[in-house]
């Protein structure tokens, strides 16, 4: 990773779990609290079995758009490279999709919520 460009990806929910970053990223990452505005969180069942055994949850954190400035999710911005962004795209389930957002400090990142709220880009 030294000397590439790196990648801002906000996580709320496993990819924030040493466990699932070592399987997914092999490595624990380093990142910075944040949050996004105007979403909140609903529980999605898992059934995929590599990522129930990565993550050991059944039920994963979803966000979905409120429209709310009062609405907050938290989570944490970590640095990632292109290939940790494929590898996260991997192990994300199709009920998410990864969308570009503004976080709560500003900074632009790469996102999971719920796929059928990310607009196909053109």
């Amino acid at each position: 990773m030294a000397g590439e460009d790196l990648l801002n990806l906000f996580s709320y929910g496993t990819l924030q779990l040493p466990r699932v970053q070592i399987a997914t990223f092999g490595r624990l990452l380093t990142g910075s609290p944040d949050a996004m505005q105007g979403y909140r969180n609903e529980l999605v069942e898992i059934t995929d079995p590599d990522v129930l055994a990565t993550s050991g949850e059944r039920f994963h954190p979803a966000m979905v758009p409120t429209g709310d400035p009062a609405d907050e999710v938290a989570g944490t911005v970590f640095k990632v490279s292109a290939a940790e962004i494929a590898a996260a795209d991997a192990y994300e389930v199709s009920d998410y999709a990864r969308t570009r957002v503004r976080l709560k400090s500003g900074i632009d990142a790469w996102v999971y919520i719920l796929a059928k709220y990310v607009k196909p880009e053109v």
